[in-house]
C-alpha cells in the first residue's frame, strides 16, 4: 500500500509542480499575469510549489526502502521523473496545445520507462 500512496502523492506533486514551472506562461498568455513583475511571478509560483512540496516530500518518505517503504532512493526518482515527463506531456498538449505527441516524444518515454526496468532490475 505505500507504493500506491508513494505513485499518488508523487502524480499530485508532479502537477503542482507542472503548474508552478510552467503554468505562469499560461497565465501570461491570456493577459491575466501580464503587469505583474518578474518577482510577482517568482513568488507566484512558490506559493504553488509549497503545494508541491507538500506532496513531494512524504511522498518520498512514505516510499523510501530506509523508512520502511518500497523503493531505493533511485527507483524513487527514476519514478519521480517518469511521472514529471507524463504530466507534463498531458499539460503541454491540453494546456498549450502543442500540437500533440510526435514519434521522438513517444520514443523517448519508452526510453525512460526502460529507464524504470532497468532500475527495477535485481
Amino acid at each position: 500500500m505505500n507504493a500506491l500512496y508513494t505513485i499518488v502523492l508523487l502524480v499530485l506533486s508532479n502537477i503542482f509542480m507542472t503548474f508552478a514551472w510552467y503554468g505562469h506562461l499560461k497565465l501570461q498568455q491570456t493577459g491575466h499575469i501580464n503587469n505583474l513583475p518578474l518577482y510577482g511571478v517568482v513568488l507566484f509560483s512558490w506559493v504553488i510549489a509549497l503545494a508541491e512540496y507538500s506532496f513531494q516530500v512524504p511522498a518520498n518518505r512514505i516510499g523510501f526502502i530506509g523508512n520502511g517503504g518500497t523503493f531505493t532512493l533511485m527507483q524513487l526518482k527514476i519514478i519521480q521523473e517518469v511521472i514529471t515527463l507524463v504530466v507534463f506531456m498531458i499539460f503541454s498538449s491540453f494546456i498549450f496545445n502543442s500540437g500533440g505527441l510526435q514519434w521522438n516524444h513517444l520514443a523517448a518515454f519508452v526510453c525512460l520507462v526502460l529507464a524504470v526496468y532497468f532500475v527495477f532490475m535485481k
